[in-house]
């Protein structure tokens, strides 16, 4: 890796991480389901005019159209959206660290369903990571702070994005990524109205508050950090570029104490020390050799 891929992986572990400390504030006020199918329009109207602008095309390869169809559903639609509930009733720096088992759970997938080789480092991080994730839950579960309802939304939300990520890998081969980022954007809107309009009560407490937090997820986490990753997989390949996950239960954490106030206790800080060295050891053994 470069400086300059550096750089790019580490913001967007940051602006990734932020996510759910955003959207713990607009589901305070707002309908989660809707709010997030007004963002991801927005996001998507405005990323395919800057893509138009810039000379980008509708014509994408079939599994350009596959995978943004795929990744818009599974990661817009299921994930986000399964996240924004869950996050009326838990904290977001726990959905931060459930959603950042993501390259552990693609290895388990690529491991046990795809049939490619883990070396021991690979399969010791895999049982480091998810201690690490067991950690945690267990000392929060402990004091009765986690709603099981909404954990399990994470869970299968963090499945989906396990999923999402597999169907990505290539993408962002062919060109005109920025079209791509709008599209599977409006695909996510367009699967998340439907759910929105039958099961929600279209009730808005307006604030600053909120109307910042979605100001910034639409434009930060929603658009820029998306930009990022693509371009990011596009310049040094999409198991060197899930290396910069590691960072993602501490920035989570993070974030959360700081915008939002949440408690962070010692077993959190543990618990997150042992996901981020699971994390790393994972991609780590995944990484192709030199």
């Amino acid at each position: 890796m470069d400086l300059r891929a550096i750089v790019m992986g580490v913001a967007f572990a940051l602006m990734w991480s932020s996510a759910f400390s955003s959207a713990r504030i607009i589901v305070a006020d707002a309908p989660p389901l809707m709010a997030l199918s007004v963002r991801f329009l927005m996001s998507g109207l405005i990323a395919i005019a800057i893509a138009a602008a810039m000379g980008q095309r509708w014509r994408l390869t079939p599994g350009q159209w596959r995978a943004t169809v795929l990744f818009g559903i599974s990661q817009n639609a299921l994930y986000l959206g399964l996240n924004f509930v869950a996050m009326q009733t838990i904290e977001a720096s726990l959905a931060a660290i459930i959603a950042s088992s993501l390259p552990l759970l693609v290895a388990v997938a690529g491991w046990g369903l795809l049939g490619q080789r883990l070396p021991w480092l690979g399969i010791l991080g895999l049982a480091v990571g998810f201690a690490g994730v067991v950690l945690i839950m267990g000392g929060r579960m402990g004091g009765g702070e986690v709603d099981p309802f909404g954990l399990a939304l994470c869970v299968v939300g963090a499945l989906a994005l396990a999923f999402a990520t597999l169907a990505l890998r290539n993408a962002s081969s062919g060109g005109n990524i920025l079209m791509i980022v709008g599209l599977q954007m409006l695909v996510g809107s367009a699967a998340l109205a439907p759910a929105a309009l039958l099961l929600e009560t279209p009730e808005v407490r307006w604030s600053w508050e909120l109307v910042a937090a979605f100001v910034y997820t639409l434009l930060v986490p929603g658009l820029l950090a998306t930009w990022v990753w693509f371009k990011l997989v596009d310049r040094i390949g999409a198991v060197r570029a899930a290396t910069f996950h590691f960072l993602n239960p501490f920035f989570g954490v993070a974030v959360a104490a700081l915008v939002l106030g949440e408690a962070v206790g010692p077993w959190d800080v543990v618990g997150v020390a042992v996901v981020m060295a699971g994390i790393l050891a994972v991609q780590r053994a995944r990484a192709p050799a030199r």
